[in-house]
């Protein structure tokens, strides 16, 4: 069967940053502390009139302009995403719409933090397979649009942001070598936004008890996270015989400094291969992936045939690791 190669990338973040020491006015932190829990700086924060799917179309079409495809030649959009403009339509068909994308296939992938990856995961075995030949893979998220800002433990981790990827058919060895994903529903209790669903739909109590934002007990998430991204990235390169020192670059998500560095080191991976931009960016859930990817070509740690390992954690639980020889 044929590999599936990423051919461009694009991204996307909206231009107001907010700082710790924004986020010191508005809530009991304090840069220090923030520094020293995560690693973040900053973030950026999209304008009220801006949604999802707005992001998701910049960063879709930087990567086709990079790529110098026009968005009719897709086959199908795989839109990544925990905050959709609205429950229906899909974000896929709002983007394919703004892209005049016209006869093109797509749908929204929901996963939490590991929605890219999963996205991007599904997208090279459809084209592996040899039922699609391009798929346009985004993650975007509006995350500042579900959180407290009352809430020191969650309103400093997030930020909003997209990225996109051109996945097509691989004419050589480059792409997607394996991939390794899982579920465990057992701690959706502890990462979640409770309201706004069929089991709480909106209403004055909901809002009231502030149940449409993000909830989430920190030490629990931390704990699985560190164990089984390290865990997931361990058994997919022991069962493709490939140690640490072969890999070039590991583009993990972005949600806590500390988890990353945490499953470099439990790998063996040196620091130097290890892409960390949370410091910029915060926690853009979906957008994590791309956006690190971006910035390790643009600092020229990936070229040509290197071997690119990317890893993701998340609500639900979700956890994923892929592996890839660059294709460009």
């Amino acid at each position: 069967m044929p590999r599936a190669k990423i051919s461009a990338i694009g991204c996307y973040v909206p231009p107001r940053v907010l700082t710790n020491f924004d986020l010191e006015k508005m809530v009991a932190t304090n840069n220090e502390w923030i520094l020293e829990r995560t690693g973040i700086s900053e973030r950026h924060i999209a304008a009220p009139e801006v949604a999802t799917s707005d992001m998701a179309v910049e960063a879709a079409k930087i990567a086709l302009a990079n790529a110098g495809v026009e968005a009719t030649a897709l086959d199908s959009i795989i839109v990544c995403t925990v905050t959709p403009d609205m429950m229906f339509p899909s974000t896929a068909c709002l983007v394919q719409h703004k892209l005049q994308a016209n006869g093109v296939w797509g749908f929204d992938l929901i996963a939490a933090c590991c929605s890219f990856l999963y996205g991007l995961t599904t997208a090279a075995q459809m084209v592996a397979s040899g039922a699609q030949r391009r798929i346009l893979v985004v993650g975007a998220d509006t995350m500042s649009r579900i959180i407290d800002y009352t809430d020191r433990a969650t309103c400093i981790l997030f930020g909003d942001g997209a990225g996109a990827f051109l996945v097509e058919t691989s004419d050589d060895d480059a792409g997607m070598i394996d991939f390794k994903c899982e579920v465990d529903g057992s701690g959706g209790e502890f990462l979640n936004m409770p309201a706004g669903g069929s089991r709480l739909p909106a209403s004055i109590e909901t809002v009231e008890k502030r149940m449409h934002y993000v909830h989430q007990e920190g030490q629990q998430v931390f704990k699985f996270a560190v164990r089984r991204m390290h865990e997931v990235c361990r058994d997919l390169l022991a069962r493709n015989n490939v140690g640490a020192n072969d890999i070039a670059v590991l583009i993990p998500h972005q949600a806590n400094r500390r988890i990353i560095t945490a499953c470099a080191d439990r790998l063996g991976i040196d620091c130097d291969k290890v892409i960390v931009n949370i410091d910029r960016f915060g926690n853009t859930t979906s957008a994590t992936l791309p956006l690190a990817t971006r910035d390790a070509i643009e600092a020229g740690k990936i070229k040509k045939g290197d071997l690119v390992l990317f890893a993701a954690v998340g609500a639900g639980y979700t956890v994923g690791a892929t592996l890839w020889k660059w294709a460009y």
